[in-house]
Formats: structure tokens, sequence, C-alpha cells
């Protein structure tokens, strides 16, 4: 694949934050702008906060690739490109957003005729050149494109609840919708529980997901918190010891089931490889995450690999029949350091700062599934589990769990990270789709070719069991501190810079480039009930 010489996507001042939302599944976005003062500006007042609450502070945009559910493969990498650009002007808007703050307190209509006016004129283009992609090779795009260009303003207060989230209180990071719709690929993430007193918090919205906390006790803390300026806040932390357990029993595998396993050792990214493409979501794009990754396995994934690229590989596992890709977004400390990337883009340019941390385990465990035997994975499958784009998406594509070591059977975690009492590690586990159409190894909107089994293990619409991929990430990080409703050594995953670091926005993703003996015997040790390596 040639590389994409579109320009990058602009770099947001220290000062400018966001909030909300995906993996980046391109053209929506929620942007959020600091008009708190700054914690060194003179105007950090209870007045100033209020003043600030009344305005406009974030733009709510239509998530473009989350209704492109097809896309005739023709047209795949001209549309792909237009995505990024929509998720350009987004971030154009919001920079924009963020540097006329006095300009928007001197005229109610400057939001609205130079921001909002302006980029929905933007998209308009963008999107008619979606539609021409499409009936260049004969296709139609979906009419619902039409109504995706307008993006509105939110205010501070508004914008403390998230947008749309119906979370399910389903074991395993399964969704029990599934057995109706065996294409949805809902995270089904365990709704957390209010934190107790000292960890702040605001109501999250949607029907049952909850931020947790006391609003009194720090949740509404003047500024966005964090080392950049964009999260985390105090909210966002919770004493893993006071949240009541969580966990829901697993189900029993019955006759006909698979209850194997097989467990692929591939290090901890001790060679440091990192990047912040992603080949899944933005091929031929550089930096088209915007953030920080770290990859085990494969060695060749950049922007630019193809899958000659990843089947001619090295890979860091000890089993040399696995050369799949298995990246995530890395962990940092925000405790003032800067590090190697700190004048980069998708690094300190874009607001993911602090000492990043190194796996002290990585986990993957393959396993099987409660009711059925499972078929082998396609060569090449791509899969994306949770969503980096969760304020402007809603929640139901939420997969993170985060957790303790000696608490991951009792209290998993979406909405908040865990403080975890001395002598206990933090924990981010993973637990992938597990269902898969028989046919493609990605769709349009890198979702609905997988899905998740229902609580039963049952994969509906015709899909088939496949070994579910599950990830262990066990980090050393010191405990963080609350104090006066602000959070002093936060830690938090890296992404898009309006998301604001918050826990929900975790994901993770793979490509499988198992040898296909390798993987066949993946199989059998899963079927027979074998626990293998």
């Amino acid at each position: 694949m040639g590389r994409n010489t579109r320009k990058r996507r602009s770099s947001l001042a220290n000062k400018a934050i966001a909030a909300s939302a995906a993996l980046a599944l391109g053209g929506g976005g929620l942007i959020w702008a600091n008009f708190y003062a700054s914690a060194h500006e003179e105007n950090s007042t209870q007045n100033s906060t209020k003043a600030a609450a009344a305005q406009v502070a974030t733009i709510t945009c239509p998530d473009v690739g989350q209704q492109l559910t097809s896309v005739p493969s023709a047209a795949k990498a001209n549309v792909d490109n237009e995505l990024a650009t929509l998720d350009k002007q987004i971030t154009e808007a919001y920079a924009r957003l963020s540097s006329s703050r006095q300009a928007q307190a001197n005229d109610a209509g400057f939001v609205q005729n130079a921001i909002l006016g302006p980029l929905k004129d933007k998209r308009t283009a963008v999107i008619g050149r979606i539609k021409i992609d499409f009936s260049r090779v004969g296709a139609a795009a979906p009419g619902s494109l039409d109504g995706l260009a307008t993006c509105t303003g939110t205010t501070a207060n508004q914008a403390q609840t998230n947008a749309g989230g119906n979370w399910q209180n389903n074991q395993n990071g399964q969704n029990g919708q599934n057995g109706q719709n065996g294409q949805n690929n809902n995270g089904g993430a365990t709704a957390a529980p209010s934190a107790t007193a000292g960890n702040g918090g605001q109501q999250q919205g949607g029907n049952g997901g909850q931020q947790g906390g006391n609003a009194g006790n720090g949740g509404q803390q003047t500024g966005n918190g964090g080392q950049a300026g964009n999260g985390p806040v105090a909210a966002d932390f919770v004493d893993i010891t006071k949240v009541q357990a969580n966990v829901a029993q697993k189900a029993r595998t019955r006759a006909g089931g698979s209850a194997g396993t097989f467990t692929s050792s591939c290090g901890v990214n001790a060679n440091k490889k990192f990047n912040t493409d992603n080949v899944i979501v933005a091929p031929g794009v550089a930096n088209g995450a915007h953030h920080l990754h770290d990859y085990v396995g494969n060695q060749s994934n950049d922007a630019f690999a193809n899958n000659d690229t990843f089947a001619a590989a090295q890979t860091s596992c000890t089993n040399q029949g696995d050369k799949s890709s298995y990246y995530w977004p890395v962990v940092r400390i925000q405790n003032g350091t800067k590090d190697f990337d700190q004048n980069n883009d998708g690094g300190g340019k874009e607001g993911n700062v602090g000492a990043i941390q190194q796996v002290k385990q990585a986990q993957i465990k393959f396993v099987g599934n409660a009711k059925s035997k499972v078929v082998a994975m396609p060569k090449f499958l791509r899969i994306i589990t949770g969503d980096a784009k969760t304020t402007t998406n809603g929640l139901a594509n939420a997969n993170a769990h985060w957790s303790c070591t000696g608490f991951e059977n009792k209290v998993q975690l979406t909405t908040q990270y865990p403080i975890c009492p001395q002598g206990s590690s933090v924990v981010r586990s993973f637990k992938f789709q597990s269902c898969w159409d028989g046919q493609n190894i990605d769709s349009a909107n890198h979702r609905t070719h997988v899905a998740f089994a229902d609580a039963q293990g049952n994969c509906g619409n015709g899909f088939k069991a496949i070994p579910q991929l599950t990830m262990r990430l066990v980090y050393n990080v010191p405990a963080p501190v609350i104090q006066n409703g602000q959070v002093k050594n936060a830690y938090a995953v890296d992404g898009f810079p309006e998301q604001l670091h918050k826990a929900a926005t975790d994901h993770d993703d793979f490509i499988n480039v198992f040898d296909e003996n390798v993987m066949n015997n993946m199989v059998n040790c899963i079927n027979s009930g074998q626990r293998c390596k």
C-alpha cells in the first residue's frame, strides 16, 4: 500500500482539552474546550468556573464511520481517507473552540457562526465525496449520511453525562443481546458501582452506567485535571477496597462445549516497539491512532503494513508459529515526567504525557465456548474490542475491565481506574468477541463481522464460535492519592486528546497471523479440554 501524503492531523495546544470517545472509527467526536482557568492563571476562581459552565464547552458530531456497516472494497481506501479527514476537521474545530474564549464571551453567536457553521460546510463536502466514492463503483451510499454533517454545541454542565450509554450487567464482557442479533458488537461491560465518599464523580448517564462517587467530594473540580490539562480527574479513580463485588459467575461449560485453553507467550514489549498508527482503522495514515500503542507479537505492524508484511515479519512470541499482532494503548503515570515522545504527534503534542509504563505481566490466552465447539479463525482476521470514543458513541461498545491483583474475581471496573491497596497491582483485562460471521476478516466499521456470545455461549444469526482471545496486563504503578478533590500521581491510558483519558475508552486490537497448523492445534486443544501452549 502506498504511503499517504495527506497532512497529519494538527497538534493541540497544552491548554486545549477535550472529552470523549472511539477507536478511530472516524468522523465522530465530542470536542471539549478548557474554558476553566488553568491552575496557574489568576482567574481560577469559583466565579470563573460558574461563568465557564454557561459557555459552549463541547461540540458533538455524529460518527460517520459507525454508520458505514458496508463499503465496497474498491471504495474502501478512499472512504478510509475521508473518515480520517473528518477526524482532522473535528480536531481543528476543537482547537478553534479552545483558543477563542474571549471572543465567545463577547459574542453569543461566535460558536455557531465561526465554528459550527464552517464545520458543517466542511463535513458536508467530505460526506459528498464519500457518496461519490460509492457511486464510482456502482454502489449507493447509506441515505443516513446526509443527516450527519451537523455538529452541536454543548455546555460544560450538559457534558457531564455520557451520550447514550446503555449498559448491560453481563458476565465475562459478553453481550446478552447477541442471541437476538449476532452482529451486535456491544462490549457488555459491567456497570461500575458508585464510588464511595472521597472519590468525586458525576452520574455518567445511559441506562445504569454510573461514573460513581459523591459529587460533593471533588467530582466538579476546577479544570479538567491531568499533566496536560486533559484528564484524568479525581472522579476517574476509586478505592477498590470500597467497591461492592460486581463480577458475575462464569457460565458453566455444557455438554458439547469447549473448555480447553491455548496460551501464547509474547513478552511485555521489552524491545519498546511503539507507534501511534492503527493499521486496522487507518491504513496508510501515519499517526492514525493519535496515541501511542504497545506492540507484542508481530514486529512489522505500522500504518503501511499489509498481509504480506505480517506474514514475513519477525515475532516476539515464543511459539514462532504465532506472528499475530497484539497491541493496546500505553499506560502513563502523570508525574511531571517528559517521555521520549513529549514533542511528537500522538504524544505530548496531543495531550498524551507522563512516564510510559512497561507491562510487568502480559498473559495471552485463547479459551473456548460454554455451549459449543470452536472453529479456526481465518488468517488475518482483525478484531477490535472496546471503544476509544465512548463519550461520543455511548457506552454500548465499551469493554474496558480494570481491577487489582487479589480483586479480579470480585470487582471489575469500566468507568473508573482502581486505587489498589499496598502490595496489589493494577490489572487491565480484555475479552474479545468470540463469534465470527464465517466469511469476512474485517468489516467497514470494524465491528459487524464479529460479535460477543450471549451469557450462555450462543452465537446469533448463524455466527460461528471461534477461540476467544483474552488478555491480562499487570502494572506496578504507585497508587494515586486524592486530596481536596484533586488527584496526584494519576495513571491513565493514552487516548485521543478529546477523550480526557477516561478509563472507559480503553481498547485492544488483534490481527490473527497464526500459522494454520498452530491454529488447528489451538482448536483441537480447546475442543478437547486440554491446556496447551
